[in-house]
């Protein structure tokens, strides 16, 4: 294939503008400010004109198709009044607690997706790993008796591997990814089978580890967790915000405004403290959402503040560039799968625990295609270098709630899917009318 040397050049210069920006606002660099400046994103320069210059870029944003979250919270809000009208209990502290719970599972594959959908690629093999790594904890952990920490290892471990073998089939044969986890969905469901025998379902050890992921809540109901929680969320927010402020000020970057950066804790610590008392009015803060929020925290710092996650970025926005560039592309792909695998065992094991039991048609069904439309409804684009892990947080919770409320009205299984499916091709549409838009703007 040929290369067009002006977008190469265009794309390398790109990612060492980047790399220097970012160096400098870490201190690493050793070039003056001076220097740097002019690698600096003119977006960033509307912090220095404070609100008005954000309200501008905020119009300017909309207008360019750059929608970001916008549709996902106005989604979200939507979908919660129209149920809480027909339903009147749809924002109950139980129901609530309920979608929080539930969201973990779906939630924690979805992660593992954005890191696959950031390369512009797809993994159609998740459900089942998510399903046969259930069955390896399971079956090791009842039938051979092994102790279920161990049993936990074991399974996230296999299926780590699973995804080793997916990447390095894409990665050094050449193998389409598409086709190399669709032969890794066949291959793994046969597996699960294979590996719960006859029967086809192990019951999980009543009161064990596994079966305590989705029941269990800290303090046993003790409301000081979950406004522990909330506070502890705004503190390190805040934090983390004035850490940013001083390293980019130091640098001689455009940094945030402080009334901006107090308005945004102030936000953040609202959300957090409604979210505490609406869990304290049922039994507290359940552990899946603790989990899930922590691991979306550490995938979303990885992304962002990483050498790593800068190079899944660079790999996703541009192969030849990023190789380039100096980056492995082989193994960022082969690592990125092996991410996505242990994310689809770990919630393969909430799932289990949801149900009870590790049996032959966890994975299956809708699981999959709930997880991807998730990520892709919470703003992560299916053509490769833009999203975040949070879009598998704001997805999930559209979804579920979706999911719920029709529940509640007593809708039919298949209208259900028939919902979820127009809802994942609405997110499409918008994210491609949206590059669109981007590019005629010149910001694609």
């Amino acid at each position: 294939m040929t290369t067009d040397p002006t977008t190469t050049s265009a794309a390398e210069a790109a990612v060492e503008a980047v790399e220097a920006v970012e160096a400098a606002a870490d201190g690493s660099a050793d070039t003056a400010p001076a220097a740097v400046a002019p690698a600096v994103d003119p977006r960033l320069l509307v912090r220095e004109a404070g609100f008005a210059g954000y309200l501008d870029e905020f119009k300017r944003r909309m207008k360019s198709g750059d929608l970001g979250s916008v549709p996902v919270v106005l989604g979200l809000i939507l979908i919660a009044a129209i149920f809480q009208g027909l339903t009147g209990n749809f924002l109950n502290p139980d129901n609530l607690t309920n979608i929080t719970k539930w969201i973990a599972g779906p939630g924690l594959i979805g992660v593992g997706i954005v890191f696959v959908l950031l390369l512009g690629e797809i993994d159609l093999s998740l459900g089942s790993v998510a399903g046969v790594s259930a069955a390896i904890a399971s079956v090791v952990s009842v039938r051979s008796g092994v102790n279920e920490w161990l049993a936990i290892l074991i399974a996230i471990g296999a299926a780590v591997g699973m995804g080793a073998l997916h990447g390095f089939f894409f990665a050094k044969i050449g193998v389409p990814s598409f086709v190399v986890t669709l032969a890794g969905l066949l291959t793994w469901s046969g597996l699960q089978m294979y590996v719960l025998g006859d029967k086809g379902t192990v019951n999980l050890i009543n009161d064990g580890v596994i079966a305590n992921l989705d029941t269990y809540f800290l303090g046993d109901g003790d409301v000081f967790y979950a406004w522990a929680l909330a506070v502890l969320g705004t503190v390190l927010f805040v934090v983390g915000q004035l850490l940013d402020h001083r390293r980019r000020t130091a640098a001689g970057l455009p940094a945030r405004p402080m009334s901006e950066i107090w308005l945004r804790t102030g936000v953040v610590a609202v959300i957090s403290l409604v979210a505490a008392y609406v869990l304290n009015q049922n039994q507290g803060l359940p552990l899946p959402l603790v989990i899930f929020l922590a691991v979306v925290v550490i995938g979303d710092f990885v992304l962002r503040r990483t050498s790593y996650g800068r190079q899944v970025f660079a790999v996703g926005g541009g192969v030849e560039a990023a190789r380039r560039a100096g980056i492995n592309v082989a193994w960022v792909r082969i690592s990125v799968y092996m991410i996505s695998a242990g994310m689809a065992a770990l919630g393969g094991l909430f799932i289990a625990s949801q149900q009870g039991s590790g049996d032959k048609l966890l994975g299956s069904g809708n699981v999959l295609m709930n997880s991807i439309a998730a990520v892709v409804i919470g703003g992560t684009s299916l053509f490769g270098g833009r999203g975040k892990t949070w879009s598998a947080l704001l997805g999930i919770l559209v979804i579920q709630s979706i999911i719920t409320g029709l529940d509640l009205v007593h809708v039919n299984q298949s209208i259900q899917y028939m919902i979820t499916g127009a809802v994942l091709l609405g997110a499409v549409v918008l994210d491609s009318v949206s590059r669109r838009t981007q590019k005629s703007a010149g910001r694609g």
